[in-house]
């Protein structure tokens, strides 16, 4: 589960499954981290789940595997291209970014690294301060919640870059799942955005869609449209709205119909949010 693509101020329109195979996104990246484009596109998956490779010519790291689709294994197979795999790492355990884990981690001969100890191949897990490292490249692990409950970001100091998982996309905005929680989600936000700053990152690596730069923009952006949504939730309420699906027919009434199950899905998040208050 990852974004909610909605035109105006949730992000820009237009799905992933009518865009070219790679959607220009495929072989993306930096000097140590490039995308393999995933074929699983959708309104909620965009393009399609970006698997990265991050490390350099004797060893790397594979971040987020995707669905467990034989043919996206073997690309992801050939693009590390006889390297030595130190581990399989997940952002989060959502089936677009974990499901073929097990499968690739044990086709490359390596461990499976997550936060949540269900989705560990091996004895080690990822926690928020952990550094991970394939031969002279380093991942700084970031805990994020709020995506899910689970979500963690990966800094790679050399390229001055930051693996975003679900938390950041490259277009749109995400959706609060119903295991993660918009509180947590705005003071990761705020933690991403301060390291932003502090560490002068140059780009965002997302687990869908492009590659971002400025950082510290997108990371403005993101915190200010959460403000607004805010905003216009209070104002539905206000104007005699009950639930979230009143909420939606009223804030979201120029969607596609189709995406009205995922922003209630969103609304409950910040309806609940908003109690804590």
């Amino acid at each position: 589960m990852s974004g909610l693509r909605i035109p105006g101020p949730d992000g820009v329109g237009g799905g992933g499954a009518g865009r070219d195979a790679s959607g220009g996104l495929d072989g993306a990246g930096t000097a140590s981290a490039v995308n393999v484009l995933a074929p699983n596109p959708s309104p909620m998956t965009l393009d399609g789940t970006n698997t990265w490779i991050v490390g350099g010519a004797d060893a790397v790291l594979v971040v987020d595997p995707g669905p467990d689709d034989e043919a996206h294994q073997r690309r992801v197979a050939e693009r590390v291209d006889g390297r030595r795999v130190t581990a399989v790492l997940l952002t989060h355990g959502h089936p677009d970014h974990s499901e073929g884990a097990t499968t690739l981690a044990r086709m490359l001969g390596a461990p499976v690294r997550a936060l949540d100890p269900r989705l560990r191949l091996g004895d080690e897990g990822l926690a928020d301060g952990d550094v991970v490292t394939a031969g002279d490249v380093e991942v700084r692990v970031v805990g994020t919640p709020g995506h899910s409950f689970d979500s963690l970001c990966f800094w790679l100091p050399g390229d001055r870059a930051i693996l975003t998982g679900d938390t950041i996309l490259g277009r749109g905005t995400t959706v609060i799942a119903p295991d993660g929680d918009l509180g947590d989600y705005l003071r990761s936000l705020d933690r991403l955005r301060q390291g932003a700053e502090m560490l002068e990152a140059a780009v965002l690596l997302p687990g869908h869609g492009p590659v971002l730069p400025d950082p510290s923009g997108v990371l403005d952006a993101y915190i200010a449209h959460r403000r607004q949504r805010l905003d216009q939730i209070r104002e539905a309420i206000r104007r005699g709205a009950r639930d979230a699906r009143e909420i939606v027919e009223m804030v979201y009434a120029d969607v596609d119909r189709s995406l009205w199950p995922a922003a209630e899905m969103s609304v409950a998040a910040q309806l609940n949010y908003l109690k804590t208050l």
